[in-house]
């Protein structure tokens, strides 16, 4: 989306500069990318003319452009000559989206550039370069240049493709006041030709006719605002339209009324029909199109292009002007198909307000008949035009629930109120209505995304009620918890799409499929119902690549529905291949269930739990599969790639999967040890204890790791009979200090470690 910084001062009183304009834009969600401030081209004479030692066509010119000292330019003109005064573009100066540098061409060194009227976009002409009156001052600007704006439109936000819809968002973030003067609706008049809508993918469609116009050019507010965002004037109905478009964000068309039979139909195309656009391409068409017809055959692709028969010319002298709402779903599907991405399509295809064809209407009339002349001589409307507001319950105490942000409700009420947003306050309880062109405002999220934006985020850094030391919520710790114990475990995180491949959900599972309407690629056609889709074709794609050995897990969400909350939070973990490259030292082995097994084991963090075999999903081998229970709950399932499921999708290697199918039925009184790392150096002690024969090592170990929570682990190194009913064992501790710790500190914890196992496991210290 571009616009003008006079455009947008056309509604928006303000004194910021351009550059805060763009700041307070990428604030409040619209990324500006560019502020553009172009050097226009300047009024330059030719006081000396000579040709080209190496060129048979070029000139070498000596022009005068003011500063006081003759600049040596290179043309190529026929019309170039002593004594005229033409635009010359500096160095500096973009033509036709080209910045204008000094070099030489042919050897000759050109500082800049001498322009047509069509380099300069004010015309057509590129026989040779303008020629300006004589009188005109030399060094004075050719053009009135203008600053550009640049921005990136995500596709929530198709009100943000509409210059008043822009000023109006600034406006509410308190850049200034909304001075936009309300669009009248063009009043009906009888007219002998009719609008038929035959399909409910158009709501609306409205047509004005107008007769007996002159082609004229566009007023020069128009048509500089036009060329200024690259868009070249062409006459005032085609430039009516197109400020139109960027105007109010609706899309219109300019049809030759002579060229038109009978009335206007809007229907869906047959099966193969061919249309030929304006561009002279033939299409062939399916019946899920949209097209504007007559009783003569297909004059536009509705949404999408015009065509070739109909389109006005300098020779039009009725015109019919369209203005309608279609289905954005069909005209993107349309567009996507033929290739065909215009300005009209952009818009539909995210969705227009459906409450103002008829202002555009009138605004594009106006325009037109103030340049061309000529008189409506009739209207007409078809569609259903069925609209109806969206009335949103809200809450002012909801944001702070949702956010942890207090925002007073004045203050809400007054955000909310600049933003258009009609509201029936009860108490706590109101009735929030966003305006028409805000499509994406449905639930009471999004009002409160509303309220966050324009109120400013870097306000609510400096909020003292509101804790932004960058904590995680509690859901939050206990799932970095997990992330962080299956990585130690030597698994490496996967991040995948939300999406799913259908084919490959049916294939592992029989929950149910919930189909995306528009996927962004054919492959992911549903939003995921689980985790291990993606993971085994990345799985399949790493072993084409010759990485078959792989240990990855996902945690993510997956949907039961298409409803809000109808989703879950599932980890999933992925063993294939080898578990460790060959060596020399000792030999290798494939992956097995048990090391899933044990990957689960270690999520249950030391519960009781039993194993059951029976119900194994589609993905699981039947003879090699188990899962976790605890009473009727299933905490997860584990097992071998079923041979069929691997086959079809071309895996090779043994794959184990394990699947914790909602991390809410894991344990959470649990916590990982040492999560972040000491500012001091780990310290280890050896010690070794004499046991009675039937005394396990790991008692022991386990009594000295609980005699202090600053020792991590311990490890047994070395274990031998000594008869008598008598053994030795002898392992080390590892200490993790919290603080600097001295010798003293260390036989005091060393003394208790000693003190603690002798008590607890009948053990004696071993002298030597």
């Amino acid at each position: 989306m571009k616009w003008t910084y006079d455009w947008l001062k056309e509604y928006l009183d303000t004194k910021l500069s351009a550059d805060e304009i763009g700041d307070l834009l990428t604030r409040i969600g619209l990324e500006v990318d560019a502020v553009s401030k172009p050097v226009s081209p300047i009024a330059a004479k030719i006081v000396k003319c000579k040709p080209h030692e190496n060129s048979d066509h070029l000139h070498v010119l000596q022009v005068d452009d003011g500063s006081g000292k003759l600049r040596q330019v290179v043309c190529g003109a026929p019309n170039a000559r002593v004594g005229l005064v033409s635009a010359l573009a500096v160095p500096g100066c973009v033509i036709e989206g080209h910045v204008i540098e000094s070099g030489k061409l042919r050897g000759v060194l050109s500082d800049g550039m001498m322009c047509s009227a069509r380099e300069l976009g004010i015309g057509d002409d590129h026989s040779g370069i303008i020629e300006l009156p004589a009188k005109t001052k030399i060094g004075s600007p050719v053009l009135n240049v203008k600053t550009v704006f640049e921005a990136g439109i995500t596709p929530n936000r198709p009100d943000y493709l509409s210059v008043r819809g822009i000023a109006l968002d600034l406006s509410a973030a308190g850049a200034g006041k909304y001075t936009a003067h309300e669009i009248p609706e063009l009043k009906p008049v009888k007219s002998k030709r009719a609008v038929r809508v035959e399909t409910d993918l158009c709501r609306v469609y409205r047509f004005a006719e107008i007769h007996d116009i002159k082609m004229a050019k566009s007023n020069d507010t128009i048509a500089s605002r036009l060329a200024a965002i690259g868009i070249n004037p062409k006459n005032a109905p085609i430039d009516a339209t197109n400020y139109v478009c960027y105007d109010l964000a609706q899309p219109m068309h300019c049809f030759d009324a002579d060229e038109i039979n009978g009335d206007i139909v809007v229907r869906l195309a047959k099966s193969g029909e061919k249309f030929t656009d304006l561009f002279g391409t033939e299409h062939e068409l399916k019946n899920t199109d949209i097209v504007i017809a007559d009783a003569t055959g297909i004059l536009a692709l509705a949404g999408v292009v015009g065509g070739a028969r109909g389109c006005t010319n300098d020779n039009t002298k009725n015109i019919i002007l369209e203005s309608a709402y279609f289905d954005p779903v069909a005209v993107r599907k349309t567009s996507k198909r033929l290739g065909l991405s215009t300005d009209s399509s952009y818009r539909y295809e995210r969705g227009i307000d459906p409450t103002i064809t008829g202002r555009a209407l009138y605004m594009a009339a106006d325009i037109i008949m103030n340049a061309c002349g000529g008189k409506i001589v009739g209207t007409g409307t078809g569609g259903k035009n069925d609209y109806k507001p969206r009335h949103i319950k809200y809450s002012p105490s909801l944001l702070m629930k949702k956010t942890g942000i207090d925002i007073d409700a004045k203050t809400q009420q007054k955000i909310l109120t600049g933003l258009k947003y009609e509201i029936e306050v009860k108490k706590d309880a109101w009735v929030v209505t966003p305006r028409a062109a805000r499509v994406d405002v449905d639930i009471p999220e999004t009002v409160i995304a509303d309220l966050i934006r324009i109120y400013g985020y870097e306000k609510i850094a400096q909020s003292d009620k509101t804790d932004f030391s960058g904590a995680a919520t509690p859901s939050e710790n206990f799932e970095l918890k997990i992330k962080r114990l299956l990585a130690s475990r030597g698994l490496n995180e996967s991040k995948s799409f939300g999406f799913g491949n259908a084919a490959v959900e049916e294939l592992l599972s029989d929950k149910p499929i919930i189909r995306v309407a528009n996927p962004i690629v054919n492959d992911l056609d549903t939003i995921r119902n689980g985790l291990l889709g993606n993971l085994l074709i990345a799985t399949a794609n790493n072993e084409k690549r010759g990485y078959g050995d792989l240990s990855v897990f996902e945690s993510g969400t997956v949907f039961d529905g298409d409803e809000p909350n109808q989703q879950h939070t599932q980890v999933c973990i992925v063993r294939a291949g080898a578990i460790s490259p060959k060596h020399w030292t000792g030999r290798n082995r494939n992956v097995d269930i048990y090391d899933v097994k044990a990957d689960l084991i270690a999520l249950m963090c030391g519960q009781k739990f039993t194993v059951a075999t029976d119900n194994a999903p589609k993905w699981a081998h039947p003879f090699q599969y188990g899962k976790i229970v605890q009473g009727k709950k299933v905490i997860a399932e584990f097992g071998a790639l079923h041979p069929m499921v691997a086959k079809k999708l071309h895996i090779k290697t043994p794959v184990v999967v394990a699947i914790v199918d909602d991390v809410e039925n894991l344990p959470k009184n649990w916590k990982l040890k040492h999560e972040t790392l000491s500012d001091f150096q780990p310290i280890t002690r050896d010690f070794a204890f004499v046991v009675d024969s039937d005394t396990l090592a790991a008692q022991l170990t386990d009594v000295a790791v609980a005699t202090d929570k600053r020792i991590s682990d311990a490890v047994v190194f070395d274990a031998f009979d000594m008869g008598d009913g008598k053994k030795s064992i002898a392992f080390t501790i590892t200490i993790i200090p919290t603080e600097n710790m001295g010798d003293a500190d260390l036989l005091k914890l060393q003394e208790s470690v000693i003190a603690n196992v002798e008590k607890k496991c009948n053990a004696k210290l071993r002298d030597k």
